[in-house]
């Protein structure tokens, strides 16, 4: 095992959008594992769109970086030193750890990661945060029933494509916005969708809504913001459900953007409209792996991800994600274990 790890921390706070200027690689000595803890040579780790509130100094429901942190998400690895009877030398799990080529992880925090089941990739993905925000999102504030229509906006990323295959399972009508045509087909040639929308394509999207969705809309489970959430609000039908997960439309935007006022459009369709944040469900994360494994094995649930290869462009991975670059889950290779 090498004496030293790279580590990316945050060099300053972005003013808009971030560039590579806001990101500094470092080199510093493995860390030890303390009593309870497990040091992990990492094989992948996550990028997500919530990261980018962690970069700014305001209160957000993820806790702020400080300027010379280093940057921490969802990361898979090999156990390479165990200071805990719960896991050992060899063993493969998936937590939350630095973007690095090794980190120290809580072993109370993280899980087991069984290849057998799918590959180590998807426990950032499918089979991990993203896969757990889109199942109770979508079933404990959305609460599909079967024949009824719900549209995803962000529907190729991590969370929205597992969010429209799991309303399939419950019967629904599925219509998905997302921002090419490689996308849209993936959405309803491989993951089932009824309808997708390019929405970089399409000049009048509650047109191409209506058209997609003729019944009008039951569920909505927004992961954008923006102009399609101002063209879904319109065509709500009564006793709506609204999960509002993610809106990555307006993380960038310096000041808070103005637009159709929407609180108007849920007084006639009666329409519930709830946050969601996944670590309100934390107590029944072993539920929801438990059931995405089931699908996943059984080849009802489909998994994809976007591998970006090299520790050294994880900044650009997670620029990608406001560019739209991932298909599915986007996430970075930093260990080859064939090697």
């Amino acid at each position: 095992m090498d004496n030293t790890t790279r580590e990316w921390h945050l060099a300053r706070r972005p003013a808009g959008e971030p560039d590579l200027d806001c990101f500094e690689l470092r080199e510093t000595e493995v860390p030890e594992p303390a009593p309870g803890e497990l040091l992990v040579r990492i094989d992948y780790l996550s990028v997500d769109p919530y990261m980018r509130g962690r970069m700014s100094a305001g209160e957000s429901y993820a806790e702020p970086w400080a300027v010379g942190d280093a940057l921490k998400g969802g990361v898979v690895g090999e156990v390479v030193e165990s200071n805990s009877e719960q896991y050992s030398e060899g063993d493969l799990v998936t937590g939350e750890g630095n973007w690095a080529d090794y980190s120290v992880l809580d072993a109370d925090e993280v899980a087991p990661v069984d290849p057998s089941v799918a590959d180590p990739p998807a426990y950032l993905g499918t089979l991990g945060m993203p896969g757990r925000t889109a199942y109770f999102g979508l079933l404990e504030v959305g609460e599909p029933k079967p024949g009824e229509t719900v549209v995803v906006s962000g529907a190729a990323g991590a969370v929205g494509s597992v969010v429209g295959q799991i309303a399939k399972l419950n019967g629904c009508h599925v219509v998905g916005f997302a921002g090419s045509d490689e996308k849209t087909a993936w959405l309803t040639e491989d993951l089932g969708y009824d309808a997708a929308i390019n929405y970089k394509t399409t000049d009048d999207y509650s047109e191409a809504l209506a058209e997609a969705a003729p019944d009008g809309v039951d569920v909505y489970f927004d992961n954008v913001g923006g102009p399609i959430t101002d063209a879904v609000f319109p065509q709500l039908n009564i006793d709506a459900r609204v999960a509002v997960c993610g809106q990555i439309a307006h993380y960038n935007a310096e000041s808070v953007p103005t637009g159709p006022r929407k609180l108007p459009q849920i007084i006639a369709p009666r329409a519930t409209v709830q946050g969601l944040l996944v670590n309100d469900f934390a107590t029944r994360f072993g539920q929801a792996s438990e059931q995405l494994g089931a699908w996943v094995a059984a080849g009802e649930l489909t998994h994809r991800e976007t591998i970006v290869d090299g520790l050294e462009q994880a900044p650009d991975a997670f620029l990608g994600l406001f560019s739209g670059d991932n298909i599915g889950k986007q996430v970075v290779q930093v260990a080859d274990r064939s090697a």
